[in-house]
């Protein structure tokens, strides 16, 4: 097996791409490489986590993270890091170092965790944590050579929510989504339908006052 190679990464900043059709942010990382050939190339991959113990919450904010840890009272057992998202890029040939932007994928379905996360808060920053991994592809004697990004290799970045809502309002202003069952969507469908309302919007705000007028 190659040995490790001896490079680090920094994450520098973290923005939304402005124009990319699906939400997408852009993290810039620092690379440097700390041996003295020239990389000819990177297969990098990250996997990126949050650390909600890193910051404090609001009471509104904590009453949005209920789903994902319980009440305060728990947190000391529930709050642990989980995962966010994995992602890749590949990094052309470089000397000595180098900043690239590496792709985050996003999503508004609140069937994950890490989007129902960040849905909650209103202010401050995400604590991330990032786990880097890939391979280097290094001039050699006999033409490449392969190594391995060392397993330790990680930076932790306190990304400011304002781009989490910036993002999502870019992508969609003033709603979200959920996911429902083919089921739940049929009824919902013919519930809508029955009463001439319309859109889906309406359905559900009709359902939630008829709810609460039965209580």
């Amino acid at each position: 097996m190659s040995p490790a190679y001896s490079i680090t990464f920094g994450v520098l900043d973290i923005k939304p791409e402005p124009y990319s059709a699906t939400p997408m942010l852009s993290a810039r990382v620092g690379i440097a490489a700390l041996a003295e050939e020239p990389v000819h190339a990177i297969a990098l991959r990250a996997q990126i986590r949050i650390e909600p113990r890193r910051r404090t919450y609001t009471d509104e904010e904590a009453a949005g993270l209920t789903d994902l840890f319980g009440t305060r009272e728990r947190w000391h057992d529930t709050q642990r890091s989980f995962l966010w998202m994995h992602c890749a890029t590949t990094i052309p040939g470089f000397t000595g170092g180098a900043e690239v932007d590496l792709p985050m994928q996003c999503t508004y379905d609140f069937e994950v965790a890490g989007s129902k996360y960040l849905h909650a808060l209103r202010g401050g920053t995400v604590p991330l944590l990032f786990l880097f991994s890939g391979t280097v592809f290094i001039r050699g004697a006999g033409g490449f050579a392969v190594q391995q990004v060392p397993w330790d290799r990680e930076d932790k970045f306190d990304m400011p929510v304002s781009v989490w809502h910036d993002l999502m309002a870019a992508h969609f202003p003033n709603s979200g989504w959920v996911r429902l069952t083919r089921e739940t969507l049929d009824a919902l469908s013919a519930y809508k339908s029955q009463r001439g309302l319309l859109g889906y919007d309406d359905a559900v705000t009709k359902l939630l006052a008829a709810s609460q007028e039965a209580t």
